[in-house]
């Protein structure tokens, strides 16, 4: 029986695409839905971005807080863009249950997530925005079908339709 399902987004094109899915399942089982976003952890020109573009207050500031606060924020605007993308649909919302941004290697982020929360199911686009057409599946969703111990519920991006060769 599904009780509990995870949404694992990137944010990307087909995010809402794969969210009617995942509100679609959420619905017929009578689950609670969880979302997660993986941001990947800043690199060396990320933060040389971010010392060429931000004051030393600032800075110090974002250092000091740790990235809590822009997570908060990006949870909050996810939650804003899920609202906006649903239109007509804004009432499911009271279905997800929480959103979580956190830092780190997608596949672990999300794999970790499905532990914690213990979830039934996991609900994932097949490949990321502005994937070749030529690779079969994205890395993120490989690593979750390889690794998952819970099935993985796989939404195949629009782009992909009618161009797979049997």
């Amino acid at each position: 029986m599904i009780r509990s399902i995870l949404y694992a987004t990137d944010l990307g094109l087909y995010a809402s695409y794969v969210l009617q899915h995942a509100l679609a399942m959420t619905r017929s089982f009578n689950a609670d839905l969880y979302v997660i976003h993986a941001v990947e952890p800043m690199g060396l020109f990320a933060e040389s971005v971010l010392q060429t573009y931000l004051d030393e207050n600032t800075l110090s500031e974002l250092r000091r807080n740790g990235l809590g606060t822009v997570m908060s924020s990006i949870e909050q605007r996810v939650l804003e863009g899920f609202r906006d993308e649903l239109g007509d649909g804004v009432a499911d919302l009271h279905l997800i249950r929480a959103v979580r941004v956190v830092q780190g290697d997608p596949p672990a982020v999300i794999l970790e997530e499905t532990q914690k929360l213990g979830v039934d199911l996991l609900v994932v686009g097949s490949h990321s925005h502005g994937a070749d057409l030529a690779v079969p599946l994205g890395r993120t969703a490989a690593r979750l079908l390889q690794l998952s111990e819970v099935p993985v519920y796989l939404v195949p991006m629009l782009q992909h339709r009618g161009h797979g060769e049997l």
